[in-house]
């Protein structure tokens, strides 16, 4: 009988026993193997989406089979007092809920990836920060950190596991309340669907502990920019790299497409591991539709070691 680990990404989901080890369908390794003879030799950038996490039992919001969804865009979040209600108490179910997440062999083998000096540095779509927890040390988190939440007047920032606490004690027993009511599913980035909306009229959102302000995950929602330093940054990682690999991403936004694009202008081989098409299929070298961790874990052991070869871009610490 598996067991399953108790976690350490304090990100709030692991909706499902997480993969303990990576496996391959048959004839993936025949695929793999092109994908070695491209980016063999060379130092990569790395880019990857939500695909990768749904091994880590974290739903994503394009891949096969996914609940169609509407996630609260930031104009809803920032123009409404009782949107934001809705969003903080399904978010706080959600975290509540699902309070761990164990990051997956595919989290694993971008981390042996880097320490084999493979990565000119790596580019994820993921808010879950199990790239973190897995060991990967050079990321840009380029949609922001599930795990804080800033202040929108004075940028003040706090850890989401003292919010947590913060709601409880505003909200003492709603979480047992909610999930007698009925919480539907978890969906993505640790929300939840609540049948109940006199439960969630019912809820006391939390304000800025130091001065009062609007609270918001620190993370990039929909019809948000996207840091200027951090798309420099990503730029950065992707023009010192000989190639691209994709990983887990439908490339749906720009916000990720942009790198592809990037790469392939360049003349840079693109390699795309992901289930189902992505708008940047007509850009890649070579398109596999296979598993992302097993793949993943196919590629860190057998692409050629470069430990001694270049310098990665770095990230500065946040």
């Amino acid at each position: 009988m598996n067991q399953v680990r108790p976690g350490v990404g304090m990100t709030g989901f692991a909706s499902m026993e997480p993969a303990t080890r990576a496996t391959l369908e048959a004839g993936a390794e025949t695929a793999l193997q092109e994908a070695v003879d491209i980016l063999g030799g060379k130092r990569l950038a790395m880019l990857t989406g939500a695909g990768l996490s749904t091994d880590s039992g974290i739903p994503d919001y394009r891949g096969p089979g996914s609940a169609p969804r509407s996630p609260m865009t930031y104009q809803e979040f920032i123009g409404s007092a009782a949107n934001r209600r809705r969003y903080w108490a399904r978010n706080h179910i959600g975290w509540s809920h699902l309070r761990h997440a164990d990051p997956n062999a595919g989290h694993a083998a971008v981390a042996l990836m880097e320490r084999r000096g493979l990565l000119t540095g790596l580019i994820t779509q993921n808010v879950d920060r199990l790239h973190e927890d897995a060991g990967s040390t050079n990321v840009v988190d380029l949609h922001g950190r599930f795990d804080q939440v800033i202040c929108l007047e004075n940028g003040h920032i706090f850890s989401r596991q003292l919010l947590a606490a913060i709601l409880e004690e505003l909200n003492p027993g709603f979480v047992a309340a909610a999930l007698e009511a009925g919480v539907v599913e978890m969906a993505p980035d640790a929300d939840a669907t609540v049948e109940d909306p006199e439960l969630i009229t019912s809820f006391v959102v939390a304000v800025c502990p130091v001065c009062g302000g609007t609270l918001k995950p620190d993370f990039v929602y929909f019809g948000e920019n996207v840091p200027k330093t951090r798309v420099e940054l990503a730029y950065a990682m992707v023009d010192a790299g000989e190639a691209l690999l994709v990983a887990g991403s439908s490339l749906t936004v720009m916000s990720g497409l942009r790198f592809v694009r990037h790469a392939a202008k360049a003349s840079k081989p693109v390699v795309i591991i992901n289930r189902g098409s992505t708008r940047g299929d007509e850009f890649a070298a070579l398109k596999l539709e296979v598993g992302v961790s097993g793949a993943l874990d196919y590629l860190a052991r057998n692409l050629p070691d470069l430990s001694d070869v270049g310098d990665s871009i770095g990230v500065s610490p946040e």
